[in-house]
C-alpha cells in the first residue's frame, strides 16, 4: 500500500511541477508581451506627435494651403449638396446677371485691347509680315551658314 501512496505522491508531484512551469512559462509570456505592447504604444506615440508637430509646423509656414484647402472642402461640399428649388429661385437671376456682365465685360477687353495693339501699329497684317520678314531672315541666315560650311569642308588645307 505504501508504494501506491508514494507513486500517487509521486505523481501529483510531477503534476505539480509541471502545472509551476507551464504557470511560469505563461506568466513570462504574458509579460514580455505587455512590456513589448508598451514599447509599441510609446513609438506609435512618438511618431504621431512628430507628424502632428510637422503637420503643424507645415500649416503654419503655407497658411495660403490653408485657405485654399478650405476654399477646395467648400466648393466640394456645395457641389454635392442639392439646390433646393427656393435656392434656384433667388440665385437663377443672379447668376445671369453674372453671366451677361462677364460676357459684356470679355467683349470690352477684346475690343480694348484690339483698338491699344491698332494704335502701336500691330495689326494682323503687320504681324504677318514681321513673321514673314523673320521666317525669310532665318531662312537666308541657314543658306548662308550652310554655303560658308560646304566652302570650308571642300577647300583643302595649306600644307
Amino acid at each position: 500500500m505504501t508504494d501506491g501512496k508514494t507513486t500517487a505522491h509521486d505523481t501529483t508531484q510531477e503534476a505539480e511541477g509541471r502545472l509551476r512551469e507551464g504557470y511560469d512559462s505563461v506568466r513570462e509570456t504574458a509579460s514580455k508581451v505587455y512590456h513589448d505592447a508598451g514599447e509599441k504604444a510609446a513609438e506609435v506615440l512618438d511618431a504621431s506627435r512628430d507628424t502632428a508637430k510637422r503637420t503643424v509646423q507645415s500649416l503654419e509656414s503655407n497658411p495660403l494651403g490653408i485657405l485654399v484647402g478650405g476654399l477646395a472642402v467648400g466648393v466640394l461640399a456645395g457641389a454635392l449638396l442639392p439646390r433646393s428649388a427656393r435656392e434656384k429661385e433667388l440665385l437663377a437671376p443672379v447668376g445671369k446677371r453674372i453671366g451677361e456682365t462677364f460676357v459684356a465685360a470679355t467683349a470690352a477687353a477684346k475690343a480694348a485691347g484690339q483698338s491699344e495693339l491698332g494704335e502701336l501699329g500691330l495689326t494682323k497684317a503687320n504681324a504677318r509680315d514681321q513673321a514673314k520678314g523673320l521666317l525669310d531672315g532665318v531662312v537666308k541666315a541657314l543658306t548662308t551658314a550652310g554655303t560658308a560650311g560646304a566652302k570650308a569642308v571642300s577647300q583643302k588645307p595649306a600644307a
